[in-house]
C-alpha cells in the first residue's frame, strides 16, 4: 500500500506487489448517466491518454475490436449512496461500480491518482471505498480582502473534486454585488450573479455543491460603516470588543423588524443563483448584542435570549426562500439549554481552530438534542504566513473523530483570511489535504505522509521536496514556547507595530526564539532549493513558497525589533518591507482580483511609518 498512496487513503483496499502493462482502448459507460458524469468520464480519459501515451476512448456501445481498459457498471442499488468499488484482477479491466452517480464519480478520481502514480503499468486491486462523514465541505473567506479570479475557483473546484470534497462555500459578508447596496462592495471586486450561476454549474458538473453563505447577524461592519446603513445597527455608534480597550466599529444588526427585511431583501437576489438547497446565514460572535439598542431587553429576559429570538426569526425566513439554514453554533453553545429549543430542520456548526478546541463536548452537545450539525475546523493558515503543522493536523483529527463518535453530517475546512490574508495558496493545502483525507476515512488516513501527498497531489513533485518544505514551514511556531492562539507571532508581527506587539501574544517571546526560527526558516528554504515541482504554473508556485518565507523573515526581524529595539537595523528591515510589498501586489494579481488589495498590502504600509 505504501507505493499507492491515495489522497484520501480507502478505507479498504489491497494491491498486487508487482504491477503489470495497463492494457485496453475503451473506457464502457451507460447512456443513461447525467451528462455531468459522462463529461468526467471523457476528462479521465483524456488524463488517461497522456499517462499511457495512447488513446483511451469512450463509448455507450460494444465494441467489436480491441479491449475494455475500464468498465463502469449501472449505479448499483445494494452499495450506499457514497460507496464505490474498483477492481482490477489478473491484468484485465479495471471494474467501477458504485451506489450513485457521484460514488462512481469519487470512484475515478481514485483510479486517476492510481493511473498517475504508476502508468505505464497498473497493479492488480481491490477497492471497497466510502467516507466517514456525508458532507464534505471547504469554505474559502472571500470578504478578507481576497477575491480570487473565476479561473483561480475553476482550478480550486477541480482540486477539491479530486479529493473527493462534495460541497463548498465562499464566506460572504459584503463581496456579491448586491444591485441596491453598491456603496458597500464598490471597492472589493465582488462576484456577480452571473459569476455564482456559472460557477453552481461547474461545481454541479464535478458533484460538489455549491452552498450560499452569507452572514446574517454579526461581521457587518463593512456594511454598517456607511452612514446609510447605521440606523441597522445595535451599536451605531461603536461598542468596546473582549479584546480591545479602544471603540470598534458596529458590526451586528440590532434584531428588530427592519432587520429581517434588509435580509430578506439580500436573499431575495442572493439565492436564486444557487441551486443548493442549504444556506449558512452565519450569526457567529455576535460581540456587541446587548450593549447598545437591546441593552434593556438584554437586561431583562438575558442577552442570549435576544439573540436566539432573532436567530429563530432568520431561520423562518431561510425556510420562506426554500433553504434549510446552516449556522455557527459558538453563540448557542454558550448557553447550551437552548439547543433543545432549536428547531430539527437545520445544520449547526460546531467550529474551533485550535488542536485542544472542545469537540467531544460541542458535538454531544448538538447530538444529544437531535441537532443535525458539522464540525468547522481549520487550516490554521491564516494570521500565520507559514501554516501550523501540528495545530492543524491535531485540530482537524479532533473534530473529525468526534464528529463520527457522535453521528455527525459533516465537516466544513475552514479557510479564513483575517488581518489582510496575507498567506499563499500553498500554505493552505496541508488543512485542504488533511481535511478531505480524515474525513473521507479518518483511520485509513491519520498517519499519512502528508509532505509526500502535498508534493504528489498539489505540485507533481517527484524530489517530495515540496512537500517536505510545506510541513517544515509549518513547523516553525515549534521554535516558541508560547507560539501563539490563532496565529504566528510573525505573522502578528508582519503587520503590527512594535507598541501594538508588545501588548498582546508576542511579547512573551524572547530573543533567543526569533534567532532559532530564522535559522530553521533558512533550513527550509534550503530544502525547497531542491524541488522540481511539474505543474503548469509551476514558476508562479515556486514564487508563492519563496514569497512565503520572505513574508515570514519580516514577520521575525519586525518581532525582534520589538522585543530588543536597540540592537533592530531598522534600515535593513525597511527594505525587506519594501520587497515584500512589491512580491505581495504581484503575487495577488496572479490569482486574485483587485479590489482588497490596498488595503492587505496597508499592513506592511503602516510598519514603515513606525520605521521613518
Amino acid at each position: 500500500m505504501s507505493d499507492y498512496q491515495l489522497i484520501p487513503n480507502p478505507r479498504h483496499a489491497t494491491f498486487t506487489p508487482v504491477a503489470s502493462p495497463a492494457i485496453g482502448r475503451w473506457i464502457l459507460l451507460q447512456k443513461s448517466f447525467s451528462d455531468a458524469l459522462q463529461e468526467a468520464v471523457g476528462r479521465f480519459a483524456q488524463a488517461a491518454s497522456c499517462a499511457f501515451n495512447r488513446p483511451i476512448e469512450v463509448t455507450a456501445g460494444k465494441p467489436h475490436s480491441g479491449e475494455a481498459f475500464l468498465v463502469i457498471a449501472p449505479m448499483d442499488a445494494s452499495l450506499d449512496a457514497q460507496r464505490y468499488t474498483l477492481t482490477r484482477v489478473g491484468g484485465g479491466a479495471v471494474r467501477l461500480a458504485g451506489g450513485s452517480e457521484a460514488a462512481l464519480f469519487w470512484g475515478l478520481q481514485t483510479l486517476e491518482q492510481l493511473v498517475r502514480l504508476s502508468a505505464p503499468r497498473l497493479p492488480n486491486f481491490k477497492i471497497d471505498d466510502w467516507p466517514d462523514l456525508e458532507a464534505r465541505g471547504y469554505m474559502l473567506d472571500v470578504s478578507r480582502c481576497k477575491v480570487p479570479t473565476m479561473e483561480t475557483l475553476y482550478r480550486l473546484v477541480d482540486q477539491l473534486a479530486g479529493l473527493k470534497y462534495n460541497q463548498l462555500q465562499l464566506y460572504m459578508e459584503h463581496t456579491f454585488a448586491y444591485s441596491a447596496h453598491e456603496r458597500v462592495w464598490a471597492e472589493s471586486s465582488p462576484f456577480t450573479a452571473q459569476e455564482i450561476l456559472e460557477l453552481d454549474r461547474y461545481c454541479r458538473d464535478r458533484f460538489i455543491e455549491l452552498v450560499p453563505n452569507q452572514n446574517s447577524f454579526g461581521h457587518l461592519e463593512r456594511w454598517l460603516k456607511f452612514p446609510e446603513y447605521r440606523d441597522l445597527a445595535e451599536c451605531p455608534d461603536g461598542y468596546t470588543a473582549p479584546w480591545s480597550v479602544t471603540t470598534c466599529s458596529p458590526g451586528v444588526l440590532y434584531p428588530d423588524k427592519k432587520a429581517l427585511q434588509f435580509l430578506d431583501g439580500l436573499y431575495d437576489e442572493l439565492l436564486p443563483n444557487f441551486s443548493s438547497p442549504y444556506f449558512n446565514i452565519g450569526c457567529d460572535e455576535t460581540w456587541e448584542l446587548g450593549q447598545g439598542r437591546s441593552k434593556k431587553r438584554a437586561e431583562k429576559i438575558g442577552k442570549h435570549e435576544v439573540y436566539v429570538e432573532f436567530l429563530l426569526k432568520i431561520f423562518k425566513l431561510v425556510k420562506k426562500h426554500n433553504r434549510i439554514p446552516m449556522f455557527w453554533g459558538d453563540i448557542v453553545l454558550q448557553t447550551p439549554e437552548v439547543i433543545s429549543r432549536l428547531p430539527q430542520d437545520i445544520v449547526a456548526v460546531s467550529w474551533g481552530y485550535e488542536a485542544n478546541h472542545p469537540f467531544a463536548k460541542e458535538t454531544a452537545a448538538f447530538a444529544e438534542a437531535g441537532i443535525p450539525y458539522y464540525v468547522a475546523p481549520g487550516t490554521s493558515a491564516w494570521n500565520s504566513l507559514s501554516g501550523r503543522t501540528a495545530n492543524c493536523l491535531g485540530n482537524i483529527q479532533s473534530a473529525v473523530e468526534n464528529a463520527v463518535k457522535n453521528h455527525g453530517k459533516g465537516m466544513l475546512m475552514t479557510d479564513w483570511g483575517d488581518g489582510g490574508n496575507h498567506q499563499y495558496p500553498p500554505v493552505t493545502w496541508l488543512g485542504i489535504t488533511a481535511g478531505a483525507a480524515l474525513a473521507w476515512a479518518c483511520k485509513a488516513n491519520c498517519h499519512n505522509d502528508w509532505a509526500k501527498a502535498l508534493s504528489f497531489y498539489w505540485a507533481d513533485d517527484p524530489t517530495n521536496k515540496v512537500g517536505e518544505f510545506l510541513v517544515a514551514l509549518g513547523h516553525l511556531p515549534d521554535c516558541f514556547e508560547k507560539p501563539g492562539c490563532n496565529a504566528t507571532l510573525y505573522g502578528l508581527a508582519s503587520r503590527y507595530g512594535a507598541e501594538e506587539l508588545m501588548r498582546g501574544q508576542c511579547k512573551e517571546a524572547k530573543v533567543s526564539e526569533v534567532d532559532t526560527c530564522l535559522a530553521k526558516l533558512d533550513k527550509a528554504c534550503a530544502i525547497l532549493s531542491g524541488s522540481n515541482p511539474q505543474i503548469v504554473d509551476n514558476q508562479l508556485f515556486i514564487k508563492e513558497l519563496q514569497g512565503a518565507a520572505t513574508m515570514i523573515r519580516m514577520g521575525l526581524l519586525n518581532l525582534r525589533r520589538a522585543l530588543a529595539p536597540t540592537q533592530a537595523d531598522n534600515s535593513a528591515l525597511r527594505t525587506l518591507i519594501l520587497r515584500v510589498i512589491g512580491e505581495h501586489e504581484q503575487l495577488w494579481l496572479s490569482r486574485n482580483r483587485a479590489g482588497g488589495l490596498a488595503e492587505s498590502a496597508g499592513y506592511f504600509r503602516n510598519i514603515l511609518k513606525e520605521l521613518d
